[in-house]
């Protein structure tokens, strides 16, 4: 697996590991399975944000959870072996006593353990991120159009106080980066969430940027919104409203509707002071981005949000003891430059304006009143927009939020080229996702037995007995494949085991679930199609359905009836029906 060699860029990255609500089957009990430990292509969740941190240089790493999911999160970064493998030093873990399933995003960083363990600028990731993207690229490009190096804000001082950015306000503060990606690809999945974004392009560069350069695909974001919630404000408003000062700010507009957000955020510090002063931001997403890039163009917003508090605080509030140049001195850029034709005496002229003397209070002195001094304009850093061009050629970039997305970007990873099949040009890797081995151990795999290696994946310890056929499947290690089998596009947990002459399509099987086998000849037989098998589970022979969740199903308490839709759900009558079976298949 290659990593950085560049020095570390100076950044605090923090993983939010969430409670996977979209992929309920799997992650009902986040006290023994947490979302963040849900493998994809055979790894942990949690592995490719991490990898991918460390492979961009970032080592200072914080994974954040609630308290319930603390305890199986520890011992897995002691005990998987996917997760050990990852460079030293191992992540840190905060599980902050106010946190739970339920918190959103934006109060996750008003908590006072999180608030004190941010010490410099940050980025924000969540668990379910898989990005072959190189993210020392993305480092670089922001570097270069925000002209600062990571870092550059620095640390909180040891008066409590953070310097705000080299040259002063006068140039403006640093502003943050954002990454969406294209959902309409190979992988793509029947109602995948999107974000509604508008962008306006940056000011052309004097020298332009390389042709590989991420920076040519970078624009500023001016609007973000949540396709639902936008299709919510076009039926309500029966049009798509759009002010008239955003077109007066920006005369050239691009509207996407199929990205999605990635959830990869690149913050400076001042960032999290802004989030602790609104508490109406429930969201970093919806509210944070969004209220951000409407104050670079909505007038007065920026005051509103508390923006001017935080830029253009008095030199003895955001000073040091040590009088540091880039917190007490305004630089005026203009005057550094040799053709600068003006004094400083015409840069520091008082503009202040006297009122005539026909408005002066008869009984003040004859000196002239001093109109109010305006305030100073307040300039918003921008938030910048990287946005994937479309190209199936392109790195994957993707959230896996969902089962679906769970099995078609497990099944996407599992045909990339193994090491041990490259050989020499392992070096030239095309991403740095690929195993080691398609097939741990091919020599147990049956002569009469059919394994497609180029587009599967099979893990350690995998029994797998004759007669069986596997295409496009990733198989977790101590599972068990039946003879006869028939198993296409599915994914197998550890400790799965399929029964003798099972068929199965686009199907998810939790950790230890069973599928019953049985005889090839006969009436009955078990053929599901696209269904889900929660962990434990027992489906039994003789079983054919097609999208279903079956999950073990508890009876309520007190008079026992069942949820009418429910109840519909699963075609029964009464409680006793329920009864009678042990795994019930839920919709």
């Amino acid at each position: 697996m290659p990593h950085a060699t560049i020095p570390p860029p100076g950044f605090q990255a923090l993983i939010l590991c969430g409670p996977g609500a979209s992929i309920g089957t799997f992650t009902s009990s986040p006290k023994d399975i947490p979302k963040a430990l849900i493998p994809i292509a055979n790894r942990p969740m949690v592995w490719y944000p991490l990898e991918w941190c460390y492979r961009m240089g970032v080592t200072n790493i914080l994974l954040i959870t609630p308290t319930e999911s603390l305890e199986a999160i520890e011992a897995a970064l002691s005990q998987n072996p996917h997760l050990t493998s990852l460079p030293a030093p191992k992540p840190d873990i905060l599980a902050p006593k106010g946190l739970t399933h339920e918190t959103g995003t934006g109060e996750i960083f008003r908590l006072p353990e999180v608030q004190a363990a941010i010490t410099g600028d940050f980025i924000i990731l969540p668990c379910d991120l898989v990005c072959e993207m190189d993210g020392a690229s993305l480092v670089e490009a922001w570097m270069v159009e925000e002209a600062g190096l990571g870092d550059a804000t620095g640390d909180i001082k040891e008066t409590g106080n953070i310097p705000m950015g080299i040259g002063g306000e006068r140039i403006g503060r640093r502003g943050g980066l954002g990454v969406w990606y294209q959902t309409k690809s190979d992988i793509s999945v029947k109602g995948e969430e999107t974000d509604f974004i508008a962008t306006t392009p940056l000011p052309p560069p004097i020298v332009p940027p390389p042709s590989d350069s991420l920076r040519r695909d970078m624009s500023k974001l001016v609007y973000t919104v949540p396709t639902d919630t936008l299709n919510d404000i076009t039926e309500a408003n029966k049009c798509f409203p759009v002010r008239h000062s955003l077109l007066k700010k920006h005369g050239r507009i691009k509207m996407l509707s199929t990205h999605r957000d990635a959830h990869i955020y690149f913050f400076p510090y001042w960032v999290l002071e802004m989030i602790r002063k609104n508490e109406r931001f429930e969201s970093v997403s919806e509210e944070v981005l969004g209220w951000w890039a409407k104050a670079g163009w909505q007038d007065g917003l920026g005051d509103k949000l508390g923006l001017r508090d935080i830029f253009q605080k008095p030199a003895s509030l955001r000073g040091d003891e040590h009088g540091d140049f880039a917190l007490n001195n305004e630089v005026n850029v203009a005057m550094l430059s040799s053709t600068w034709t003006g004094s400083e005496e015409d840069a520091d002229t008082d503009s202040t304006t006297s009122f005539a003397s026909r408005v002066r209070d008869a009984n003040a002195s004859g000196l002239p009143l001093k109109s109010p001094a305006p305030k100073p304009s307040l300039t918003i850093p921008p938030i910048l927009a990287y946005v994937q061009p479309t190209g199936s050629s392109n790195p994957l970039i993707r959230r896996v939020d969902t089962a679906q997305l769970l099995l078609n970007v497990s099944l996407r990873l599992a045909k990339l080229p193994s090491v041990e099949d490259l050989g020499k040009d392992a070096s030239k890797l095309a991403s740095p996702y690929a195993h080691q081995a398609k097939i741990a151990h091919k020599e147990s795999i049956p002569k009469r037995c059919r394994v497609e290696a180029e587009n599967c994946l099979v893990a350690e310890n995998v029994t797998v007995e004759e007669k069986c056929n596997i295409k496009e499947s990733v198989i977790g290690a101590n599972c068990k494949i039946g003879e006869g089998a028939r198993l296409m596009r599915c994914l197998l947990m550890e400790g799965a085991e399929v029964g003798e002459n099972v068929q199965l399509t686009g199907c998810i099987l939790g950790r230890r679930c069973r599928i019953e086998g049985g005889p090839a000849k006969g009436d009955d037989k078990t053929v599901l199609k696209d269904c889900e098998v929660q962990d434990g589970h027992v489906v039994e022979w003789g079983t054919e359905s097609k999208d279903e969740k079956f999950m073990r199903f508890e009876l309520p308490s007190d008079e026992g009836e069942v949820d009418g839709d429910e109840g519909s759900a699963m075609g029964c009558d009464s409680v006793d029906a329920l009864v009678a079976e042990e795994g019930i298949s839920l919709r």
